[in-house]
């Protein structure tokens, strides 16, 4: 972490401060060739310690993430109504059916998949089950296609939420 005073528009101008964080890549990230690091900056005039600032930061970015999910996944791009109370009742659900997505992925498969992150990535892969449910002597039973690539994730995460609740 390093930190930097600086003045924006002028000698005049605001004054601010930049602090950029050095991180090693994580496996996977695509970085220029011959690289060790990648470097993150930020430009703030708050006032605080730069571990806090930097890390309210990383807090931030989390946040838009969710927001964006819920534009994206759960239906919050465009609300259906021009009336306040259907809205209302349209954001109400849709909040409720990205905190159920959410609670799936965080019981049935802590910390497995950064692949489904997105409502829309869960739905497709995890909630869309191309199954059959069947009865027979009082007992139901869902039979699953025996290539269908999400078959383990999904026993794995029914399993677990089994267990849970």
């Amino acid at each position: 972490m390093a930190e930097i005073p600086h003045t924006a528009f002028g000698k005049k101008g605001m004054r601010l401060r930049l602090i950029v964080r050095r991180v090693r890549p994580t496996p996977g990230s695509q970085l220029a060739l011959f690289t060790e690091f990648s470097y993150h900056a930020l430009v703030t005039d708050r006032e605080g310690t730069t571990l806090e600032l930097e890390a309210d930061h990383r807090r931030h970015a989390e946040v838009e993430a969710v927001i964006r999910d819920l534009k994206e996944g759960s239906g919050l791009a465009h609300l259906p109504s021009g009336r306040f109370a259907a809205n209302a009742a349209w954001l109400a659900f849709s909040t409720m059916a990205h905190n159920l997505a959410r609670w799936v992925l965080g019981i049935g498969l802590p910390g497995q998949l950064p692949v489904l992150t997105t409502t829309s990535r869960l739905r497709l892969c995890l909630f869309s089950v191309p199954g059959r449910r069947t009865r027979s002597a009082r007992r139901q039973t869902l039979h699953l296609p025996q290539r269908w690539p999400w078959q383990g994730l999904f026993l794995t995460a029914l399993r677990q939420i089994r267990v849970a609740t």
